[in-house]
């Protein structure tokens, strides 16, 4: 072993010239034994010191030198130091990440050529990636943890610190399972069961709030959702999940406006979540806003057009939006989808009467709306035509359900295939028309009109 210490400050000059800074280090600390206060050993040994990240122990060495060395000399420790109190404040007080990330960025610059990075620094930037919650700086600060458990796998921090990446990109079972071999190996860290019993509490409210979801018990869910949201604010991975469970529950609950407000702030969170994105589209569908539907959807197909499904979706809702400008025929006679064909007829008899313009003479909508009201009949009232109207196909022109006639004059100028037979002897009170007809004409079947109906 050698016991010169010019020999081995001589060595450590080699060692650093190869940019083995540990080697280095061992020599000028053994030189510095054998030959203490010598001003070319200290000088060596606070330069390793800044090389290797550590410039506390560089300006401690520095202190010890007479005379004082120059301010030239202590620069890069004194400059090292302060971008670390800054990266350490940010990561304590800051908001994001990225001022941190910077900070560690200019004290690396002061490394030595080829230096591994402290893994002290290596932690503060894996925390910054977190900081900074997107989905790319998640996957940064995964890369940070693996690069750190590949030199020990047993490194409780690191292991945190992946389990926390893991967390904040919604893998909450994997996360568990660091957190818990973080423990392994220090059952003393108090991070590790932080996040640990964070995570199992989040993962049993969520799993309770999925099984009233799918029990039907949609207010329950809805409930335990919310309290699940205010566990941990912070993470944009899990809330962003929450917040669209929720929505799915609102969009069962009909809060189709409250739907959309919770697949906005879960894409707040996470741009990227494909299945917010879809739920807000259905719940504006839902809404009756077939066209911000559409739109919803197409920008996901467009982002991938190589999803069949999203093309068929795309689809439908373009369908919805064509069914939805048309006149809703359920909605004119004031009956539900799933009306049946006797409470489609008593709604029709039950409006035909109050509408028909010859009850109304004065009102001059009366007329088109007598004329929609035997449109939507006409359609309900047959299973085909419904069943054709149901699914979006076109119908025929509305002006064909009328026997292509010209209206109301001369006792309706066509057929009426809408008009029930029942309904229009109701109306004519067993004959002679509504007050002497409209038009010059006897109305409904009188002898001055002389018309003939067709019943569909």
């Amino acid at each position: 072993m050698p016991t010169s210490a010019t020999y081995l400050n001589n060595r450590a000059a080699a060692y650093i010239s190869n940019g083995n800074y540990d080697k280095a280090l061992d020599d000028a600390l053994r030189a510095n034994d054998l030959e203490p206060h010598s001003q070319k050993i200290l000088l060596r040994l606070a330069r390793i010191y800044t090389s290797l990240g550590r410039p506390g122990e560089a300006l401690d060495t520095y202190n010890q030198i007479q005379p004082a060395p120059s301010a030239k000399d202590l620069a890069p420790a004194k400059a090292m130091q302060q971008h670390i109190a800054v990266a350490e404040d940010a990561l304590k007080h800051g908001t994001t990440g990225s001022m941190a990330l910077h900070a560690l960025d200019q004290a690396e610059k002061y490394l030595g050529v080829g230096a591994q990075k402290p893994r002290k620094w290596q932690l503060m930037r894996g925390e910054a990636y977190l900081k900074m919650g997107n989905v790319n700086s998640l996957g940064d600060a995964q890369n940070v943890a693996m690069s750190l458990l590949r030199q020990n796998k047993s490194d409780p921090e690191a292991l945190v610190l992946r389990g926390r990446a893991l967390y904040a990109q919604g893998d909450n079972d994997k996360a568990i399972q660091h957190f818990r071999q973080a423990l392994n190996c220090d059952p003393d860290y108090r991070e590790a069961v932080r996040y640990l019993r964070m995570v199992q509490k989040l993962e049993r409210m969520k799993s309770d709030g999925n099984a009233d979801y799918k029990s039907g018990r949609w207010q329950t869910a809805l409930e335990k959702y919310t309290e699940a949201l205010a566990v941990d604010p912070l993470n944009k991975g899990t809330n962003s999940k929450l917040l669209q469970n929720r929505a799915l529950c609102r969009i069962k609950l009909k809060e189709y406006d409250a739907a959309v407000e919770d697949c906005d702030a879960a894409l707040r969170l996470d741009p990227s979540y494909t299945k917010a994105r879809k739920t807000k589209a259905n719940a504006l569908g839902q809404s009756g806003n077939w066209e911000g539907a559409v739109r919803e959807l197409k920008a996901l197909a467009e982002a991938d057009p190589s999803d069949a499904m999203l093309a068929k979706e795309v689809r439908k809702a373009e369908l919805e939006l064509k069914k939805s400008l048309r006149k809703d025929y359920y909605k004119i006679l004031g009956v539900e989808k799933e009306a049946n064909e006797q409470e489609i007829k008593k709604a029709y008899r039950k409006l035909a009467i109050v509408h028909h313009p010859d009850k109304n003479p004065d009102d001059k909508e009366a007329e088109e709306r007598f004329k929609d009201i035997g449109e939507a009949y006409e359609t309900l009232s047959d299973p085909q035509k419904r069943a054709k109207y149901d699914s979006g196909e076109d119908l025929m022109d509305p002006a064909d359900m009328f026997g292509g006639g010209g209206g109301f004059g001369g006792g309706m100028g066509g057929g009426m295939g809408g008009i029930d037979p029942e309904i229009l002897f109701q109306m004519m009170n067993g004959g002679g028309g509504f007050g002497g007809g409209r038009g010059g004409g006897a109305g409904f079947g009188g002898a001055g009109g002389g018309q003939h109906f067709h019943f569909g």
